[in-house]
Order: C-alpha cells, then sequence, then structure tokens
C-alpha cells in the first residue's frame, strides 16, 4: 500500500481536468476561513507533497512556489470573519472553495474535496474523507490554503498586536486567551465562537469547547 497520497484518483477522471480542493481555518477563534483549489500538472508533480498539518512550516512554504510554479492552475480564496457569522463556518468555507475553483485559470471538469460534505461547485464533486493524505491534489490545495491563511494572520498580529496571531494563527492559545481577557475582542474575533464567548465572560473553556487546528 502507498504511502501518503497519490494520484490514483486523480486518474480515474479521463475526460477533463480534476482539481483538488480543501480549506484551512475552519476551527480558529479569529481570522478568516482560506480554501484552495489546484489542478496539478502530472508530468510535474513536486515532491513531499502531503497533509498541510503532518508538513512543518518551511517545508509548506518551500512546497507552496513550487505548488505554484509548477501546477496547471491554481487559486486561493478567503471567506471573511463578517461571512463566517452570516452563513456559519460550513457554509462560508464552502463558499470559499467555490470562489477558489471559479478562479482557476483553468476550468476544470471535477473537484476532489477533502470531507464528506459536498459543496456547490461548478463542477462535479467527489468528496474524500481523509483526502490531504489521499490525493496529491488535495494535498496540494491544503498546503495553499495554510500557507495564504497562516500569512494573512502574521498580518493581523501587525495589525491589531497583542493577541499573539502570528504565533497561534487564531486558535486557542494561553496567550490568546489573556489578551481577550484583558484587551477584549477586535475586529476579526468570531464573536459567535462558543470559547470566545466564554473568555468575555471570564469563564475559562472546557476540552469540549476548544477547537484545535484543523
Amino acid at each position: 500500500m502507498a504511502k501518503g497520497p497519490t494520484m490514483m484518483l486523480e486518474r480515474a477522471f479521463i475526460d477533463g481536468h480534476v482539481c483538488g480542493v480543501d480549506e484551512a481555518g475552519r476551527g480558529p477563534w479569529a481570522g478568516p476561513v482560506s480554501a484552495a483549489a489546484v489542478i496539478l500538472n502530472p508530468k510535474k508533480i513536486p515532491k513531499g507533497l502531503d497533509d498541510s498539518k503532518k508538513l512543518s512550516a518551511k517545508t509548506r512554504e518551500a512546497l507552496e512556489v513550487e505548488i505554484k510554479s509548477k501546477a496547471l492552475a491554481w487559486c486561493v480564496s478567503f471567506a471573511s470573519v463578517e461571512e463566517i457569522a452570516s452563513l456559519n463556518i460550513l457554509h462560508a468555507a464552502g463558499l470559499a472553495m467555490r470562489r477558489a475553483v471559479e478562479g482557476l485559470s483553468v476550468p476544470p471538469a471535477y473537484a476532489l474535496v477533502d470531507g464528506n460534505y459536498r459543496f456547490k461547485l461548478p463542477c462535479e464533486v467527489k468528496t474524500v474523507v481523509g483526502g490531504d493524505g489521499k490525493s496529491k491534489s488535495i494535498a496540494a490545495a491544503s498546503i495553499l490554503a495554510k500557507v495564504a491563511r497562516d500569512r494573512l494572520m502574521i498580518e493581523m498580529d501587525a495589525r491589531y498586536p497583542g493577541y499573539g496571531f502570528a504565533s497561534h494563527k487564531g486558535y486557542h492559545a494561553s496567550i490568546h486567551v489573556e489578551a481577550l481577557q484583558t484587551l477584549g475582542p477586535c475586529e476579526i474575533h468570531r464573536m459567535a465562537w462558543k470559547p470566545v464567548q466564554l473568555v468575555l465572560m471570564g469563564e475559562l473553556p472546557v476540552q469540549d469547547d476548544l477547537a484545535f487546528e484543523d
């Protein structure tokens, strides 16, 4: 059995381009959710593609450059904090995915989407549970989405100092809890998030309320 993602799922579709689609940032307490769509060039696949969570930040950044230079097409998009509040996080992630697929310079016939939810995209959709560990296209999308969101949160750290966004990227961390308690929320906090509400009420979230990095 092959270790790590392969191109087996992509090869099952023979009558059109296949894009991998994944998101980053469904779990944080602050910041937008990002999504990426990637159509890999079968003749120029970067080595080392894998689930972005299994890779170091340095490796992800190096692969980002390779993916963008070698892929047939790629696009990264976001859904804002306001859109997350309006639509809920699931549908906001779907909106970001749709924007990413629509932004591809090469229209795909099929999309391999990480997870089990069939988002409405401008092409046929196949969901793949644990897809970033099975499909190289999805793995590539997971890397682009993760790097783009992390970069944005580092920029937000400069705009909203004191919260530690550059280190935790908006996820649960002691510095984040302490900053919320002393500074209050800023414009990019997800105010509907239960952990955020608990912290602002002077309570500490219990384990079940915490959102881990996705």
